[in-house]
């Protein structure tokens, strides 16, 4: 493990106790960046899953899904693309909660504990270190997509401005995936959080429009932060909808914004004191 050998601030003001929590935090995220490119098969793997789900819903399943009115199949790729786009962001927190229990099974947490560092700087860093993994990903992704013959509808500001919502999701689940890693007590237990992942990304309108569900089931899709997500892209990207009756898809950039502004308001505390009550 790399880590930035840094003196302790001596200065105890506002603004030397956030210069220092920022070199803590920086200090996390360069270690997680060196361990990243020395062990890129971790990311090849991660980067895997949603690649094949590209490849089995959009021309698998994908030719017997009529979300365009226009027959099955038909404006598919660009219904599914924007959806598999938000699930590969959802699906990140539990290898963010993996890799939390790890370093924390390790002994590393216990490490960082021990120093003159702000309690902060662990859960910070790695949220950022994950937020910069989680961009490449995203534009391997979209690299893909190209390639496969997807675009966006719209305009290039729009299309950034869809892309940062995506990483908007991503962080604030980022900070669940920290406080699930800090509360579980080893990695097959990290590694049995795919029972909750799965439903969250797969229970919602990344493949199908909530409307074309049983009424309950549509209702909780429709309600997922990940539709309302996967909702708001689509119209940026004007790719084909199905009209809804649910009052949320109906308002879903906005909700697109409060729901990661709601989790990271809950998480991120949580996470932080968690990491503080951690036994020595």
């Amino acid at each position: 493990m790399t880590t930035l050998n840094v003196a302790p601030d001596t200065d105890d003001t506002l603004a030397g106790r956030v210069k220092w929590a920022i070199v803590d935090c920086w200090s996390i995220v360069w270690q997680e960046l060196v361990h990243l490119i020395r062990q890129p098969s971790t990311f090849a793997w991660q980067l895997g899953f949603p690649i094949v789900m590209v490849l089995m819903f959009v021309y698998v399943f994908g030719s017997a899904m009529d979300v365009s009115g226009q027959g099955a199949g038909a404006g598919y790729m660009e219904f599914a693309m924007p959806g598999l786009f938000t699930m590969t962001m959802a699906f990140g927190f539990m290898n963010t909660a993996f890799a939390v229990t790890m370093i924390k099974e390790k002994g590393f947490i216990d490490r960082f504990r021990s120093m003159p560092m702000a309690s902060s700087a662990v859960v910070t860093g790695r949220g950022v270190a994950d937020i910069i993994h989680a961009a490449v990903d995203l534009a391997i992704l979209v690299g893909i997509a190209l390639v496969l013959g997807w675009r966006s509808g719209g305009s290039l500001a729009a299309t950034f401005g869809a892309f940062l919502l995506l990483l908007l999701l991503r962080l604030a689940l980022i900070f669940v995936g920290i406080f699930l890693g800090l509360i579980v007590q080893n990695t097959e237990a990290a590694g049995n959080l795919f029972a909750v992942a799965f439903p969250f990304g797969m229970v919602s309108s990344v493949f199908a429009p909530p409307d074309l569900m049983p009424g309950w089931l549509g209702a909780v899709a429709a309600w997922n932060p990940v539709s309302s997500t996967a909702g708001a892209i689509r119209d940026i990207f004007e790719s084909p909808a199905v009209a809804s009756g649910f009052w949320i898809e109906e308002h879903a950039l906005a909700a697109a914004i409060v729901w990661p502004m709601v989790i990271t308001a809950i998480f991120l505390p949580l996470a932080v004191r968690r990491f503080k009550r951690l036994s020595r």
